[in-house]
């Protein structure tokens, strides 16, 4: 059974941290900050939740 999400996010998104603020409570774990830019994805250490940049890059990111 795999509980793991994945998320699709944009430069609005930015800067990511995991748990969203939208995250519900039952799931907070302590705040990690992660770097989707430099290979277009990352995986939260605590969760498994899996981020995926999706758009353009900000401005000054490449």
């Amino acid at each position: 059974m795999s509980d793991n999400k994945t998320v699709e996010l944009t430069a609005h998104d930015l800067p990511l941290h995991c748990p969203t603020p939208s995250s519900p409570l039952w799931c907070q774990h302590p705040r990690v900050f992660l770097d989707v830019l430099k290979t277009g994805e990352a995986v939260c250490p605590y969760c498994s939740t899996r981020y995926v940049f999706t758009g353009e890059a900000p401005k000054g990111h490449h």
